[in-house]
């Protein structure tokens, strides 16, 4: 632990004279946030943390909450059933574009038509209200119990700048991907959408989210089975594919982990078994990726060699003998 803080120091100075990036306007409460605010946390699987910066300033989780939904989702319906409605496949195109897979269906749950999609089917049933405190007690239960908050203002805000959004969803509907929604419906579905983007956490908080994907689906910090292994597993693959934007196979083969950005400046990092990261910093790349967030991890990866097939020829032998055991078994 003493180590990699010595690193996280090391690699924190170096990046925090880098000021390239600007902070996403597109959403208008997005474009007041401070661009020199950087923060990053680290959360062991045994549940010990360290934090360095501005690590207890709360942010808007954005796109950095496709992937905690997906797997509420995943728990709720199960693999088969959610993925009538979603695509694992990585689109090619924009996270915002108007393109569905060959069956009528959005590409992956980290893009914008497929966290809609999967929006609409968590408690599809219930009151919006109920809907709502249901995701944010699971986000809440991944942090740690930790106090999770709501920007009322952000939300509002990508109300007011839906247009896209609103045209995906009724693209989608067009084409046949919702099964008997009605327009009231998908106004709910895009409200719960909104608000899952507009929820805020804290680096420490995203952290202890990102260890708990890392640990398995249970919490480090309370040890509670928060989602189970088999929504952790499928979540995991997607964001290792899909995750970073239109950055996620270049991310993928320079860095070699499962991540996932937000245009609020967050990157969760998930380190299977190991840790989990979080880096907060607003200013952000062509590809709407925290700058700062992206040279971290490239960065870390060099230090520390944490590409998940980086010792895929070392451990070939113990590999195989495992599994021949596994097999006898």
């Amino acid at each position: 632990m003493d180590k990699l803080k010595v690193i996280i120091d090391d690699i924190y100075n170096i990046l925090l004279e880098n000021n390239q990036g600007d902070v996403a306007d597109y959403i208008p409460e997005l474009a007041s946030v401070d661009p020199s605010m950087f923060g990053i946390s680290v959360c062991m699987v045994d549940g010990k943390c360290l934090n360095k910066g501005n690590y207890n300033k709360h942010f808007c989780l954005q796109s950095c909450s496709k992937p905690l939904s997906y797997c509420i989702a995943h728990d709720m319906l199960g693999r088969d059933k959610i993925h009538e409605h979603v695509g694992y496949e990585p689109s090619g195109q924009s996270f915002n574009a108007f393109i569905l897979n060959k069956i009528g269906l959005p590409h992956n749950p980290m893009i914008n038509a497929g966290a809609i999609m999967v929006a609409s089917q968590i408690e599809k049933d219930k009151e919006p209200s109920t809907r709502f405190n249901i995701l944010k007690s699971y986000y809440s239960k991944m942090a740690g119990n930790m106090n999770i908050g709501f920007d009322n203002s952000v939300f509002l805000s990508e109300q007011h700048h839906a247009d896209r959004n609103i045209s995906l969803a009724y693209y989608m509907r067009e084409n046949g991907a919702f099964k008997n929604i009605t327009p009231n419906e998908i106004t709910e579905s895009l409200n719960l959408y909104f608000q899952q983007c507009s929820i805020t956490i804290t680096c420490e908080m995203g952290s202890v989210i990102a260890s708990t994907l890392a640990n398995g689906g249970i919490c480090p910090l309370t040890n509670e089975q928060v989602i189970s292994t088999e929504s952790v597993k499928d979540c995991l693959t997607l964001m290792y594919g899909c995750g970073m934007y239109d950055y996620s196979g270049q991310f993928s083969f320079e860095v070699g982990l499962p991540a996932k950005s937000g245009v609020s400046g967050c990157i969760l990092l998930v380190i299977p078994n190991m840790m989990g990261i979080c880096i907060w910093s607003p200013r952000l790349d062509l590809q709407g990726n925290s700058f700062r967030g992206i040279e971290f991890c490239k960065m870390l990866n060099k230090k520390l060699n944490l590409h998940i097939f980086h010792n895929i020829i070392g451990n070939k032998i113990n590999l195989t003998t495992s599994l021949c055991t596994k097999v006898e078994k």
